[in-house]
């Protein structure tokens, strides 16, 4: 299209390449402001706190409950001991998870455990007797899922309502992953079961959304397309108008021929015809001297944005 090549054209167009690429850059800095980092909070989860005043049975676990380090006084329940599949390191395997009664708790209130990780399917070893002091991180309690694993062996979750009817017992809604734990002194953590230690890392806070921060990097978008549709919609006009300006000016061209033809027409008769032809002839009045000087003008083109 020739009207957009004119020189003041490519200015304009250059001058909405810079805005557009303002605009987007201003959009690009709405939608990185858009996502707010949440506040971290490993600095309080990574301090231990006793589990009976961090949380009580017969509540749902929340975010503020989950991922915090406990501390729990208390005893195995004999023969509870299962497992529960999980993967560790890409390896398949198994949880060894009981139940443990925390000192200070409902009565007959337990708290499932995971004691640590084994590759076989093979029983667990029997659970520490007597007191028992550990160390571990609270976490939720997992959605149950039907049926037992894929090879028929441990169970698919770590689901507190599954284990509550497996024990009979009312049991917390959530679990420990024991780091260490001790009887008398002595350690009775996953090593001294032959079980690999459990480390479960504090989950990640979910990133906040800010709408309003979306809503206006889409508005600055929207911006850098109009300047173009601006740019489009000007180069058009002066297009149309220089469309215009060619019918009228081949217009005014027939017409001057047409007058040519006409007055080289009179001025060959004239030779002929008698004195008293011409003494017909009306006089030009001053109206028909202001209309063939407006049907002689010729016709000029006016661009607005000059």
């Amino acid at each position: 299209m020739k009207t957009a090549l004119k020189p003041k054209w490519i200015g304009t167009l250059l001058g909405c390449l810079i805005a557009a690429t303002l605009f987007v850059l201003l959009s690009q800095w709405q939608f990185g402001q858009s996502t707010e980092k949440a506040p971290t909070t490993s600095g309080k989860t990574e301090n231990a706190v006793p589990l009976t005043s961090h949380f009580q049975p017969g509540r749902d676990m929340f975010a503020p409950d989950a991922d915090q380090i406990v501390t729990a006084k208390g005893r195995f329940v004999e023969g509870s001991a299962l497992l529960v599949n999980r993967l560790k390191d890409g390896a398949e395997g198994y949880w060894v998870v009981a139940a443990f009664l925390p000192d200070g708790a409902p009565e007959g209130n337990v708290i499932p455990v995971a004691r640590g990780w084994q590759q076989e399917a093979t029983a667990p070893q029997a659970l520490p007797t007597g007191s028992v002091e550990l160390r571990g991180r609270l976490l939720p309690s997992e959605a149950p899922t039907a049926g037992p694993s894929s090879e028929g062996k441990g169970l698919k979750d770590l689901s507190a309502a599954r284990l509550a009817n497996v024990w009979d017992r009312d049991s917390y809604d959530g679990f420990i992953a024991i780091f260490d734990a001790t009887s008398a002194g002595a350690d009775v953590g996953a090593a001294s079961a032959g079980l690999e230690p459990i480390w479960v890392g504090p989950q990640p806070e979910e990133d906040k959304v800010n709408w309003l921060n979306i809503f206006y990097g889409v508005e600055w978008v929207v911006f850098a397309g109009f300047a173009f549709f601006i740019w489009w919609r000007l180069v058009k006009d002066d297009m149309v108008r220089d469309q215009e300006y060619q019918t009228e000016l081949e217009a005014w061209k027939a017409r001057q021929a047409v007058r040519a033809a006409q007055a080289a027409g009179e001025h060959t008769a004239s030779g002929t015809e008698p004195a008293a032809t011409h003494a017909t002839q009306p006089a030009a009045t001053p109206q028909n001297h202001t209309s063939d000087q407006a049907a002689n003008e010729r016709p000029s083109r006016k661009d607005p944005h000059a």
